[in-house]
């Protein structure tokens, strides 16, 4: 110590040892990875799975509604199949025919606004490949033009004569 002054220990440091926005682990925890609680968990009901499985519908089918619940939850798809006329989308152009066909379904009930929303986003992504593969064939087209065409004049920009 020196004039009343401490060395900052090694070792452990308190409080906020990251630079704000920064963590010790900037990758993050890996994609897939399980919390050991929970494999815990699998390991023990590995070979046991089918005495709660069967317990659960025992009770439902005696009335328990908390079991019942839980067992429709297991057994029913949270989505269904949404059936209705859309029309087929080749271009960005169709997209406009493809929405009313979406909002005329919703309108008559045969879709909920969240299956209308979802498959709104589906035409809306759709749409969006579609215009990707449009603009990289443009410009492969465009690229291939270049290659095959050098010119013999050198390039001029058009505000080449402006100087500052």
């Amino acid at each position: 110590m020196v004039d009343g002054v401490e060395d900052k220990p090694t070792g452990q440091v308190c409080g906020r040892p990251f630079a704000k926005g920064r963590s010790g682990n900037p990758g993050g925890r890996r994609f897939g990875s399980r919390n050991k609680t929970t494999m815990a968990a699998l390991e023990l009901l590995a070979d046991e799975a089918e005495a709660p499985t069967r317990k659960a519908v025992e009770a439902a089918l005696a009335g328990d509604p908390t079991a019942m619940r839980l067992c429709l939850e297991r057994i029913l798809p949270r989505d269904r199949a949404v059936k209705f006329a859309l029309p087929p989308i080749k271009s960005a152009a169709d997209v406009a025919r493809a929405m009313r066909a979406v909002i005329a379904a919703l309108a008559h009930g045969l879709i909920t606004p969240a299956e209308g929303q979802a498959i709104a986003k589906v035409v809306t992504t759709f749409v969006q490949t579609i215009e990707t593969s449009d603009f990289d064939r443009r410009l492969q087209m465009l690229e291939a033009d270049q290659t095959q065409q050098p010119s013999s004049q050198p390039r001029v920009w058009p505000y080449s004569s402006l100087t500052t």
